[in-house]
């Protein structure tokens, strides 16, 4: 088991004139401490105009100075959106072969379509197509970093000339590569492309078992073609974290945060109606959090069975020691390959994210991270003759067309 710590940078309103610097300056503090500690990844979403719910419209430039207050952290995007109204694939690969150098090849490349109607409408991206468009750009983009030169590109959604990305990645043939996944069905196409499932959905982990099953399970048949020129096979799953010795005040200081990342999740992509800059969704919260599924009392009462009904009360890891490794040895015995865990979220306080995730690295941590090695080494060669199968249905590389040049001036 691997374990990762994921950044929507919520800041719930009202805002004062220094917030955004202080969330942003307070995250890499917090990214830095994870990496001295030994967490393995951290992963950056990026979103737009998703007022309160996530102020993380810039995610390589966050990750570019995490990348130099680092040393080995994984550094995650979780996700780009790749649909051409969003961003260009040319730009994405330009961006992110720039930061695997920059962090001595510490990138893992998620990538997703987006789903709200705030950002979708805001690009002039199609809803009925962004699926399409997302496969169509992930195919040129992994084609663009992994291609010397890039042979070029006519599609439906976009079109590209023949052209050379520079600088190209430390990892090669590229960064690994990941989707996000809210449903079953997500992470079944994850599996048919061989690329990691970021589940953003929180799963509990019996249900988690089953997606893990069908996903390795597709991985090694026949149906998984890979989207990149290599295939990552993990399972990622996400959760709300708040570590404390008393589990009351555990409670105190992350169940809050946990509820709002949830409810203003569903605000955005389920039951709101918002107005741009005018909308306070932390006092719609603070006034209707119960009607929705998040009422603070049930999540409080859960003890010791923190895994128990997670979608409907999003109690998460936040607990006790104790209660949490417990909670851990559900999902590594799902065969979840990295919890990826929610602390910034809400109001919770820098302090108590940074006191929980040491506490969480000194108490619980070590067992799952003195197994992990064995664990990966044993699926790796499990995996091997499949991987190599996947591959070789994979159409290659190609190349530029032998004709192929450009003028430095229009030939009039």
């Amino acid at each position: 088991m691997r374990f990762g710590i994921f950044y929507e940078h919520q800041l719930p309103r009202p805002w004062g004139p220094d917030d955004e610097r202080t969330l942003l300056t307070n995250a890499l503090e917090q990214v830095e401490l994870a990496d001295r500690l030994g967490f393995d990844f951290v992963w950056e979403v990026e979103h737009h105009f998703l007022e309160e719910y996530s102020h993380s419209s810039a995610p390589e430039v966050f990750l570019g100075a995490a990348s130099q207050r680092t040393r080995r952290i994984r550094l995650g995007h979780g996700i780009v959106q790749i649909p051409p109204g969003f961003n260009h694939p040319a730009r994405v690969a330009e961006r992110v072969a720039t930061l695997d150098l920059l962090s001595g090849g510490r990138v893992e490349l998620g990538t997703g379509e987006a789903s709200s109607e705030m950002e979708l409408l805001g690009f002039g991206v199609d809803r009925s197509t962004k699926r399409a468009q997302w496969e169509e750009s992930i195919d040129v983009l992994t084609r663009l970093l992994a291609e010397e030169p890039f042979a070029g590109h006519e599609g439906t959604y976009l079109s590209m000339p023949p052209r050379n990305v520079v600088p190209k990645p430390l990892q090669r043939p590229h960064p690994p590569l990941w989707v996000a996944c809210s449903r079953r069905e997500t992470i079944h196409m994850a599996a048919t492309k061989g690329i990691g499932a970021l589940s953003f959905a929180f799963v509990e982990a019996a249900e988690a078992k089953s997606w893990v099953e069908d996903y390795y399970a597709t991985i090694a048949s026949e149906h998984c073609v890979p989207a990149g020129f290599a295939v990552n096979a993990n399972v990622a799953c996400v959760l709300p974290l708040l570590c404390h010795e008393d589990e009351e005040e555990a409670i105190d200081r992350g169940l809050d945060g946990a509820h709002f990342f949830g409810y203003s999740l569903a605000h955005y992509y389920g039951f709101g109606n918002h107005r741009p800059g005018v909308t306070d969704i932390w006092a719609d919260f603070v006034e209707n959090r119960a009607r929705f599924g998040f009422d603070r009392a049930v999540a409080a009462q859960m003890g010791q069975s923190l895994g128990a009904h997670l979608a409907n009360v999003l109690r998460g890891a936040i607990g006790t020691p104790a209660q949490i490794r417990e909670l851990v040895r559900m999902y590594e015995a799902a065969g979840v390959d990295q919890l990826v865990f929610v602390s910034q979220a809400g109001r919770n306080r820098h302090e108590h994210v940074c006191e929980s995730l040491e506490l969480f690295a000194r108490e619980v941590m070590p067992e799952f991270h003195d197994r992990a090695e064995a664990q990966e080494s044993a699926k790796a060669g499990r995996l091997e003759p499949a991987v190599a199968a996947a591959l070789a249905r994979r159409p290659p590389r190609r190349s530029l067309p032998a004709d192929y040049s450009v003028a430095a001036t229009p030939q009039l």
